[in-house]
C-alpha cells in the first residue's frame, strides 16, 4: 500500500499527517469515552492501567500527576495495540497506514512516533509504555502482543544516564516514584528485562588490535583478516539480557536521529558548519538504525516507539528537512504546551530602537555577527575582546535582565542560581564568548600571567584580585571536550572533593566503576547536576556550549539564552528554546488553580511566532529543594538503629490461653467506622421512614465471642502445620468474653456489638486481643518479631533524599545525626524544639523516609504505619521512645497505637540487641510539654538506673 492510497501523499511532496493523527485522536478519544471498562477490549492488567492512571491524574493528594498529554500519548499506543486490531477494517486502515508511511524510511521496522513538547515527560511516557507491556507479557506469556524485553536508545551517555529511572530496581524508579504502577503488580514489574545504550555501541567493534605490520603479515597475499566483531557478536555485546527472549519492543528517545536514508535522494548543496552537521546527521542516524535493523533480525523486533520533542527529519537524510515523521500518531507540539501553562512562557525580542529594520536584530542575531566574529588562525588565539559590537551589546541587554532575577532568586532564598545558557555554533566560539564573559588569562612576551576580567561579574570565574576561583560559575561543554577527557582544574577538584565523593558512592550503587573518575566523567556530572544541591553544578551560573544542550539537559532554572549559530529550522530552534522551558515550580497557584507563569527570556533564535496577551508575573519563591542526610562520620555517635519488622508471631503455650487487658484503649465502634447506622427515607410523597440496627440488639453476647473466638483460632491460632487449634476455642471464647465484659468495646452513633461478625472488624477485635496474650497470668507478652531477612536492621546513617517540602527544623548538631527535621505541620515543629530541650534527651530523629515502619491490620487488610519520632533517652541502656503527634484521631489511629504499643514494642523488646523500646501519643497540640514529660518519665521509671 503506497503512502497516497493510504491518504498520507508522497514523502518527496506534501502531506499531512496532522489530518492522520487528528483522526487517530478522535478514535480514541470516542473509546476513552466509554463509561464500562468491559466495553474498551483491552486485556485485565490494561484495564487496571488505565483505571490507576486515570485515578491519580484526577488525584489532587498526589504530588506528580501525570499530564494528560502523557496518557493520551500511551492511549493511542493500547489503542493501536490492543483495540485497532478488533475494528474490522477500520482498523486494519490505520495499521496499513502506518506501514506504508514506514515503508521508505524504515524498512523491515514498524515504527509509531509520538510528539511530546519538551518539559511534556517523555520520561514518563515511556516508563507507562513499559509497564504496560511488561505486565501483559508476565501475565500472558504466550501473547503475540506484548513483550517484557525492552531497547532504549538514547543520543548520548547524558540522556542513557538519565533514563536509568526507567530500570524497575533503580531506586528512583519511576514506577513507585510516581505510582505509576500499583504496589501489588511491582514484583512482576521487576520480571521485565531493560537494557539502555546510546546509539554509538551499535558501531561493530575490533576484537583484536593489531598493528598494521601484523596486520600485514598475517594476509600476506591471502584474503585480508576480519577482526571486526560480528553482528550477533555486537547485539550479544550490547544487550545481552534481551537474547533469547524473543521478540523485543524498542524505545527511541530523541527519536529524529534515527532513520533509514532516502535512496537516491538529490542532497541538498551545503557549505561550512551546515554540511558538516548534515554528514554527521547521516552518520549517526546509519549507524542507529542499522542497530534496530539488525535486533530485528537476530532478535526480533516487535514495534519501535519514538519519542521526540521535534520528530521531523534532518538535514542530510534526503528528506525535506524539518518534515514531521508520517508514522506520528500522536501530537502535542510546543505551542500546545506553552499555551497549557505546562511549561515557561518564553519571550522573544518583538521591537527595538533601531530604526528601519524589518524585525528586531536580537531576533537573529547570527545573521548579522556570523562573518564578524574572530577568526582562528594558525598558533593565534583569537581575541575575545573583538568580538562584534552588536554581540556585546546583546550580551549587556541579556545580562542585565539575569541580573536582576539573580538577585530576586537570592533575596527569596531560592538556594541555586538561575542559568544563563550560550549556545554557539563551534568550539572556537564558545571559548571566545566563555573567556569574554567569565574572564581569561594571557601571558605576555616576558612570561608574566595577567588576568582580564569577564564582562560580567556574576560570570566570572575569577577573583577580584585576578585568582582563579575554585569553584566556576561558568562552564563550558561540549561534545568535543567530554570525549577528549575534559579540561578540569585541580582546584575544582579539590573545591568539590565532597561532591565528588558523594558521585562516586551513588557510582558504586550503581554498579559502575569508582577506581578512577575521570575529567570526562565529572565534567558530565556537572553538567547533568546544574540547579541540583549538593552536587557538582550546584551554583554554575552560565553555561558555554557548542550544540550539546539541543537536547537531553533537564535542568529546571535556566531563564535566559543567547543564541549564536544558524537557526535554519523550526527542529533547532524548538530544541535549543526547549532547554529553557522546563518549569522551576510545579506549585499550583490557589487562586486560579492553574500553574503560576514563568519566563524565559531568548535571543538570537528565530523560526518560533509567539503571540500571547501580557501577563503580570509577580516575584514568586520558586520550589526550594533541600538534601537531607545522615552528617557521617561527623555526627555518627548520633545514630539510631531500629530493626525492620515485617510481621508479628506469638509463642502460644500448647493448651491455654491468657491475656493481660491493662492499658488497652476501647475498640471505638462509630458510623465514620462503619458507615451510616440511622437511614431517613422519603418519597415525593408519604410518610417519612427511619431505618436503623435495632434487630442486631437480640443478637447475644456468647453468640458474638463464640464467632469471634473462631475467627481467632482459624486464623490467628494455627499449628506447625496450619491446621486450627480448635481445642483452644474454649479459652478463646472466655478471653472474648472478658474483653466485651470489662467495657473494652464503645458503640456509638447507632452502632451494635453484633456487628463485630462482620470480617473486617472481627479480624481488628482479634488482632488487638492477640497482641494482649502473655505466657501466663501476671507474664509477659509472647510476641515475637519477624524481621527483614535480606534488611533486618535501619539505621539514621541511610538517609539521604531531597526533598522540596517547606516545613522543615533546623536541629541542633549535637541532638540529630540527620541535617534536618522534615515536619508535616506546625505541631511537628513545636516539638522538635521541646525534645531538644529536654535533659534526658540525648538525641533524635524525624522518621520522614527512614524505613521505620511498623505493620499492622485494618479492616482485615495488611498496612504499614510510620510513627513520628524516635527519641534516644539518657540511660545506661540504649532506650528510645517512639513518638505520635495526633492532632486528630482518623478511625485506624486506635488500630496503630494499639498495634507498636503492644505487639511491636514488646516483640522488638523481646529482640533485645536493639535496646528498650516505648511508645507514646501526644494529642494535645496546643501544648506537647506536659505529655511529653509524663512519656518520658514513664519510659525511663520502666528503665532501670
Amino acid at each position: 500500500m503506497e503512502l497516497s492510497e493510504a491518504g498520507l501523499g508522497g514523502l518527496d511532496s506534501a502531506y499531512n499527517v496532522t489530518e492522520f493523527v487528528n483522526e487517530l485522536r478522535s478514535q480514541v478519544d470516542s473509546w476513552r469515552q466509554l463509561p464500562n471498562p468491559n466495553d474498551w477490549q483491552v486485556s485485565p492488567i490494561t484495564q487496571r492501567l488505565l483505571q490507576h492512571w486515570r485515578a491519580i491524574q484526577k488525584d489532587e493528594t498526589q504530588v506528580i500527576r501525570p499530564f494528560f498529554c502523557q496518557l493520551e500519548a500511551v492511549e493511542t499506543a493500547i489503542w493501536l495495540a490492543e483495540v485497532a486490531p478488533k475494528l474490522g477494517p477500520r482498523g486494519k486502515q490505520v495499521r496499513a497506514r502506518l506501514e506504508a508511511a514506514n515503508k521508505d524510511a524504515n524498512p523491515d521496522l514498524f515504527r509509531v512516533a509520538m510528539k511530546l513538547a519538551t518539559g511534556a515527560g517523555k520520561t514518563t511516557v515511556m516508563a507507562m509504555l513499559i509497564a504496560w507491556q511488561s505486565l501483559n507479557s508476565v501475565r500472558s506469556p504466550s501473547s503475540k502482543t506484548f513483550s517484557r524485553g525492552f531497547l532504549i536508545v538514547t543520543p548520548g551517555i547524558t540522556i542513557r544516564d538519565r533514563l536509568r529511572v526507567l530500570l524497575p530496581n533503580d531506586a528512583e524508579n519511576y514506577y513507585e516514584r510516581i505510582n505509576l504502577v500499583p504496589g501489588d503488580l511491582m514484583q512482576d514489574m521487576q520480571r521485565a528485562k531493560i537494557v539502555l545504550t546510546n546509539y554509538h555501541a551499535f558501531k561493530l567493534r575490533e576484537r583484536i588490535s593489531l598493528s598494521k605490520g601484523t596486520r600485514a603479515a598475517l594476509e600476506g597475499h591471502g584474503d585480508a583478516v576480519t577482526t571486526l566483531e560480528t553482528e550477533g557478536q555486537m547485539l550479544q555485546r550490547v544487550m545481552p539480557d534481551l537474547m533469547g527472549l524473543g521478540r523485543i519492543n524498542v524505545i527511541n528517545d530523541e527519536a529524529h536521529h534515527c532513520y533509514r536514508e532516502k535512496p537516491d535522494a538529490e542532497q541538498a548543496k551545503l557549505t561550512g558548519d551546515a554540511r558538516k552537521e548534515a554528514e554527521e546527521n547521516a552518520e549517526a542516524a546509519r549507524l542507529w538504525i542499522s542497530g534496530l535493523e539488525a535486533a530485528k533480525r537476530q532478535i526480533g523486533v516487535q514495534t519501535v516507539y519514538d519519542l521526540s520533542a521535534t520528530p521531523f527529519f534532518l538535514s542530510g537524510s534526503g528528506w525535506v528537512e524539518g518534515t514531521l515523521f508520517p508514522w506520528v500518531i500522536s501530537d502535542f507540539s510546543l505551542m500546545d504546551a506553552i499555551e497549557c501553562g505546562i511549561v515557561k512562557l518564553p519571550r522573544v525580542p518583538v521591537a527595538d530602537n533601531l530604526p528601519g529594520e524589518p524585525e528586531p536584530l536580537y531576533r537573529n542575531l547570527w545573521d548579522a555577527i556570523g562573518k564578524k566574529m574572530p577568526k582562528k588562525s594558525k598558533g593565534v588565539r583569537p581575541d575575545p575582546q573583538k568580538l562584534p559590537l552588536e554581540l556585546k551589546t546583546a550580551v549587556d541587554a541579556l545580562y542585565g535582565h539575569y541580573k536582576r532575577t539573580y538577585e530576586l532568586w537570592e533575596k527569596e532564598g531560592v538556594g541555586i542560581p538561575p542559568v544563563f545558557i550560550i549556545v554557539c555554533n563551534n568550539t572556537t566560539n564558545s571559548e571566545l564568548l566563555r573567556d569574554y564573559v567569565a574572564g581569561y588569562e594571557v601571558e605576555s612576551e616576558d612570561g608574566v600571567i595577567e588576568t582580564i576580567p569577564g564582562k560580567c561579574d556574576l560570570f566570572s570565574n575569577f577573583s577580584s584580585d585576578g585568582e582563579r576561583l575554585s569553584r566556576p560559575r561558568t562552564v563550558l561543554i561540549d561534545s568535543a571536550t567530554l570525549e577528549a577527557g575534559g579540561d578540569i582544574d585541580k582546584a575544582f577538584r579539590d573545591a568539590h572533593a565532597e561532591e565528588i565523593e558523594a558521585f562516586r558512592r551513588e557510582q558504586a550503587a550503581r554498579g559502575g566503576a569508582t577506581e578512577d573518575l575521570t575529567d570526562a566523567n565529572i565534567l558530565r556530572e556537572v553538567m547533568n547536576t546544574v540547579g541540583k544541591k549538593g552536587r557538582l553544578g550546584e551554583q554554575v551560573r552560565c553555561v558555554v556550549s557548542v550544540s550539546m544542550l539541543t537536547e537531553g539537559w533537564d535542568a529546571n532554572n535556566v531563564t535566559h539564552i543567547l543564541g549564536l549559530r544558524a537557526f535554519g529550522t523550526k527542529l533547532i530552534c524548538e530544541q535549543v528554546i526547549g532547554r529553557a522551558l522546563r518549569r522551576l515550580s510545579y506549585d499550583i497557584d490557589p487562586e486560579t488553580k492553574h500553574f503560576r507563569t514563568e519566563y524565559a527570556d531568548i535571543m538570537g533564535i528565530d523560526g518560533l511566532n509567539f503571540s500571547d496577551q501580557p501577563r503580570v508575573a509577580p516575584p514568586q519563591q520558586p520550589r526550594d529543594v533541600v538534601n537531607v542526610r545522615a552528617i557521617s562520620p561527623e555526627r555518627d555517635h548520633l545514630e539510631i538503629t531500629f530493626p525492620h519488622v515485617n510481621g508479628y508471631v506469638a509463642d502460644l503455650p500448647s493448651d491455654r490461653l491468657d491475656v493481660d487487658f491493662s492499658g488497652m484503649e476501647p475498640y471505638v465502634l462509630s458510623p465514620e467506622k462503619v458507615s451510616a447506622t440511622v437511614v431517613t427515607m422519603q418519597g415525593i410523597v408519604g410518610e417519612t421512614e427511619v431505618l436503623n440496627l435495632d434487630y442486631l440488639e437480640t443478637t447475644r453476647q456468647s453468640t458474638i465471642a463464640y464467632h469471634v473466638a473462631k475467627h481467632m483460632v482459624f486464623e490467628k491460632l494455627r499449628d506447625a502445620n496450619q491446621a486450627p487449634r480448635m481445642h483452644l476455642i474454649p479459652a478463646a471464647k472466655r478471653i472474648v468474653m472478658q474483653w466485651l465484659s470489662e467495657g473494652h468495646l464503645v458503640c456509638t452513633g447507632d452502632t451494635k456489638p453484633a456487628q463485630l461478625l462482620y470480617r473486617e472488624l472481627a479480624d481488628e477485635v482479634c488482632d488487638l486481643i492477640f497482641g494482649a496474650l502473655i505466657d501466663k497470668p501476671g507474664g509477659d507478652k509472647i510476641m515475637r518479631a519477624v524481621l527483614d531477612p535480606y534488611n533486618p536492621t535501619g539505621s539514621t546513617l541511610c538517609v539521604n533524599f531531597n526533598t522540596t517540602k517547606a516545613s522543615r527544623f533546623a536541629p541542633r548538631p549535637d541532638k540529630s545525626h540527620i541535617n534536618w527535621i522534615i515536619t508535616d505541620s506546625e505541631w511537628e515543629d513545636q516539638l522538635a524544639a521541646r525534645i531538644e530541650e529536654h535533659p534526658r534527651v540525648i538525641f533524635y530523629a524525624k522518621n520522614h523516609n527512614l524505613g521505620l515502619e511498623v505493620p499492622y491490620v485494618m479492616e482485615g487488610e495488611p498496612r504499614m504505619y510510620r510513627p513520628d519520632f524516635l527519641i534516644r533517652l539518657d540511660t545506661p541502656e540504649p532506650t528510645t521512645l517512639v513518638v505520635e503527634v495526633k492532632g486528630y484521631r482518623g478511625k485506624d489511629a486506635h488500630l496503630k497505637a494499639e498495634t507498636i504499643r503492644h505487639k511491636w514494642v514488646p516483640a522488638v523488646n523481646r529482640i533485645g540487641t536493639y535496646g528498650r523500646w516505648g511508645f507514646a501519643e501526644l494529642r494535645d497540640v496546643n501544648d506537647f510539654g506536659p505529655g511529653l514529660n509524663a512519656a518520658i518519665d514513664e519510659m525511663l521509671g520502666k528503665v532501670p538506673a
